[in-house]
């Protein structure tokens, strides 16, 4: 049983950090909003700073919304950094960018820690229910050092490559759900507006080729206007935003991408922000001045 720090205590890390108190584990925890109640039930130990969480863990996990937020808490004022000492790992399960996280590597490495990019892909279905996709960039060693940590929280657990590739993986991830969503989204609106009962068009298609995991759960939102997050409009604006700086770096043409991107700034222009992505829906029913399941 291993002394685990984790920061960020939200939507995902909270059902994250639970599994490994309930996997046997020490946790020290720290959170923005303030450590749940429910996990100091269970018996984690609140800290202060990133600092005190790094003092008194041996394997320190982030899990925050954007690549400021992960910077500020390793090496900010009482961060991370200040209270690591050689042979600690530092593991960064954030969605951020693939550039900056080989940085932040360099920076960690330089005070003789290990660091991995172990970013997640289930959503809080999969948070909570310890099924989550890990795809992970980092040395051989340190990864098997976590990996029985990683178990705990997820079933699909690769190393892709060296510090970066878990994060490029992810990004590459995100695009591959958000096109998904806008083709869900389009032929679930043209179903309804064609005058078919959208749920059983869902039920059929799930039958077939046309199958996916984005169709069951996400189809079943817009079906029955769930939109409550889940995961939020403004952090997958934030990923495909990741993808489109890399791909102009990479000089590779990702356009519909870019379309995906057009409608979540579209949506969050609607107030959208807080919506779950599924609700790209709701900007494509504007679009054609028609809503699913509508008579």
């Amino acid at each position: 049983m291993a002394n685990i720090g984790f920061i960020g205590l939200g939507i995902m890390g909270r059902p994250m950090a639970g599994h490994l108190i309930a996997g046997g584990h020490k946790l020290f925890a720290n959170s923005r909003s303030g450590t749940p109640q429910e996990l100091l039930d269970q018996g984690a130990i609140a800290c202060a700073n990133g600092r005190e969480v790094a003092q008194k863990a041996e394997i320190i996990v982030t899990m925050l919304p954007d690549t400021p937020d992960v910077e500020a808490v390793l090496f900010g004022r009482g961060g991370v950094a200040e209270g690591l000492t050689a042979g600690k790992i530092v593991v960064d399960m954030s969605s951020i960018s693939p550039i900056e996280t080989k940085e932040f590597a360099k920076k960690i490495n330089a005070l003789g820690c290990d660091y991995l990019d172990a970013p997640v892909s289930g959503g809080d279905v999969g948070a909570k229910a310890g099924t989550l996709t890990i795809m992970v960039g980092g040395p051989d060693a340190a990864f098997e050092k976590v990996k029985p940590i990683f178990e705990l929280m997820g079933k699909n657990i690769t190393l892709v490559g060296g510090n970066g590739d878990g994060q490029t993986t992810k990004v590459a991830n995100q695009i591959i759900v958000a096109l998904t969503i806008e083709a869900v989204g389009e032929a679930l609106v043209f179903a309804s507006k064609a005058g078919a009962d959208p749920a059983r068009v869902r039920q059929a298609l799930m039958g077939g080729f046309a199958s996916s995991r984005i169709l069951e759960v996400h189809g079943e939102r817009m079906i029955k206007r769930n939109f409550a997050p889940g995961f939020r409009v403004a952090l997958h604006q934030k990923d495909l935003n990741l993808a489109l700086q890399g791909a102009r770096s990479l000089g590779v043409s990702l356009p519909n991408t870019a379309t995906c991107q057009e409608l979540y700034n579209a949506a969050v222009a609607a107030g959208g922000a807080a919506w779950d992505h599924s609700a790209m829906v709701r900007v494509l029913e504007k679009l054609a001045n028609f809503e699913i399941g509508q008579k």
